[in-house]
Parts: C-alpha cells; sequence; structure tokens
C-alpha cells in the first residue's frame, strides 16, 4: 500500500510485524505473532495503546505472515491513521525499517511488534536527540547490545559471541532525523553488511555514529521480547500482577480462584483450581481441573486436567492431562 502523506505536527510510529513467529509454533502457523494474546490482548494491542498514549499519531506498520489478519484486528480497533506496508522477503529490521520511511518524515518512533515495555517515553519523544532503550540482560550474546559512555552511545554491536557490554538493545528507538537514518540504512545495504543474511539496524545506528549523530540510551526496567513461550507467560504474569485481572462475570461452581486471573465474561468453571496468573477466553468451560500460569483461548474445553506453564490455543479440547503443554488452535488432547 502507498504511505499516507504526513502533515507537519505529527509522530510517525513504524511497527516491524512481518516476521514469521518460528519459536511460538504451532500456534503462530494460523495466527500472526503479533496477534497472540497476552494479558487479555494481543501483543500488537499493547503497543498500539502505548504508542497512541506517546503521541503517535501515524502508525506504520511492516507486514508479511499473515498480515490479512494483521489489518483486520488494527482497522477494527483504531481509528487513527494506519499503513500497512509489505515486507515480501525477509531481509532484516533494517530493511523493515526503511520499508515504512517516507521523504518528508522527520523524527520517527520504532518499535518492535513483539516488544512489550513498561516506561515512559514523554521525556524522549521530542528531545531532539536520537535516543534508543536499553537494559541490563545476563546473556548480551542474543541481542545488540552498546557502549555507553555516561548516556551518550559510544558504539553498537549486533549479536556478538563476545559482547563487550550487558546492555542489551530492547527494540524501541527515537529518532529525530528519519532522513539520516534512511541514508545510514542505504549505505548498510550498499556495502552489503549482514548478520545470518539480514540488514540490521544496529548496523545503521553505528553508521549515524561515525557521521557524527549522537545518540543517547534510556533505561528500560520491564521489557518482554515476546518470540518464545516462557516470555508470553512471563508477561502474563507482568500485566496480571499490574492490573489485578477480573473473574467478577465468569460462572463459578463449586471452585476457587487464586489471584491474579483474567477469565472472559460467561466462562463455565466447575470444580476447578484455576490460579495464579491465568487467562481464560470467551465460551471456555473447565471442569474438575487444577490450571496455574496458563495462556487459554477462546473456545476451550478442558476436564480433568492439571496444567501449568502452557499456551492453549482456540477451540482446543483437552481431558485426562498432567503435563505442561503447547497446543496451536483447533488441538485435541486425550490421555
Amino acid at each position: 500500500m502507498r504511505g499516507i502523506r504526513p502533515n507537519e505536527d505529527y509522530l510517525k510510529v513504524i511497527i516491524p510485524v512481518a516476521g514469521r513467529g518460528s519459536r511460538l509454533r504451532p500456534h503462530t502457523f494460523a495466527v500472526p505473532k503479533a496477534l497472540l494474546e497476552v494479558g487479555g490482548k494481543p501483543i500488537i494491542g499493547h503497543i498500539v495503546d502505548q504508542v497512541i498514549g506517546w503521541g503517535g499519531s501515524r502508525l506504520t506498520f511492516i507486514v508479511g505472515h499473515l498480515r490479512d489478519k494483521l489489518e483486520e484486528y488494527l482497522r477494527a480497533n483504531y481509528s487513527i491513521p494506519l499503513d500497512f506496508r509489505l515486507q515480501e522477503h525477509a531481509l532484516g529490521l533494517a530493511h523493515a525499517v526503511l520499508t515504512g520511511l517516507d521523504p518528508d518524515d522527520k523524527e520517527v518512533l520504532v518499535i518492535l511488534g513483539d516488544t512489550i515495555i513498561d516506561a515512559d517515553l514523554s521525556s524522549v519523544i521530542g528531545s531532539g536527540v536520537t535516543s534508543i532503550g536499553v537494559k541490563a540482560v545476563t546473556d548480551a550474546r542474543k541481542f545488540g547490545v552498546v557502549e555507553l559512555d555516561g548516556v551518550n552511545v559510544r558504539r553498537l554491536i549486533e549479536k556478538s559471541l563476545t559482547p563487550p557490554s550487558n546492555l542489551a538493545i530492547v527494540g524501541i528507538y527515537y529518532i529525530r532525523d528519519a532522513e539520516i537514518l534512511g541514508n545510514a540504512i542505504r549505505d548498510v545495504i550498499q556495502r552489503g553488511v549482514t548478520v545470518k543474511g539480514e540488514y540490521q539496524l544496529t548496523d545503521a545506528l553505528q553508521i549515524m555514529l561515525e557521521w557524527g549523530e549522537a545518540i543517547e540510551a534510556f533505561p528500560v526496567e520491564r521489557w518482554f521480547d515476546c518470540g518464545k513461550p516462557e516470555t508470553l507467560l512471563e508477561a502474563n504474569r507482568y500485566i496480571l500482577d499490574r492490573s489485578g485481572g477480573s473473574h467478577n462475570d465468569a460462572i463459578l461452581l463449586d471452585s476457587q480462584i487464586i489471584e491474579p486471573v483474567l477469565i472472559a465474561s460467561g466462562v463455565k468453571i466447575e470444580q476447578a483450581v484455576i490460579g495464579p496468573h491465568v487467562v481464560v477466553g470467551a465460551k471456555s468451560i473447565i471442569t474438575k481441573s487444577v490450571i496455574s500460569n496458563c495462556i487459554i483461548g477462546n473456545d476451550v474445553q478442558i476436564d480433568r486436567a492439571v496444567i501449568t506453564d502452557s499456551l492453549i490455543g482456540n477451540r482446543c479440547r483437552i481431558r485426562g492431562v498432567g503435563n505442561k503443554l503447547n497446543l496451536g488452535a483447533s488441538s485435541e488432547l486425550e490421555l
């Protein structure tokens, strides 16, 4: 699709969501990763609500796998200008961002479509200084990292086997000048600088540094890279702890609820123990079961099961199970 021509008073937001989510299969065979639910809402819903709160007024999504489902959800739930650009080949984050840039863009915010963070960017956006979010991690080899001089970025390195710091780049970037960023990405592509065959945004930012662009880092205390089941469940626990959850409209028969949980209206729970940290989608029925630390989809039936630390897709049927599960939509398991 063609991009929306921006006005002078806008904040352009680019959200790459083209990935196939291979680490979240079987769920991502039928649902794009950004539409997987955590804390009672799709990942992309949490992200869009945040960026609107930060002043994002024009959102550009870089789409690919199952893009029609993503566009349908977003257009149904948000009325601000939405733009969808197809990334036909998986050429990396830098290429995805370049796909979203327009010649007359000024400042731009980039946030990855599988990243849930708890941070206030009000002092970052509009500051006039290019800034990236960072967080100290235990194993930095899986991430791009930064070396700092105070808050100033001295160097950026993408997925090194011997990272020079433990400050991981968390997937949110405020760029004060989109033209400089676009030129740096084109330079990366022209040079053929890749990591595992993909053009990386980290390398483009390093080129911006070499051109004299000042880049600062800001700390992000809570960051969930929702690319695998255990991180989805971790984010789910955090969101439920923060919000408190709800189950007031569920039908509870001889059952015990251990807070926090989020149970959709009309869900029937009979002779069961649910919680803590459980989300149950609409039209589900749970009987004679014990369930904790799980995300359970819509129209799921669970009977005589003990389930923990699990992702259960929509329309699953489970009976007589005591295990950790990762079931995609429309699965059936009986033991």
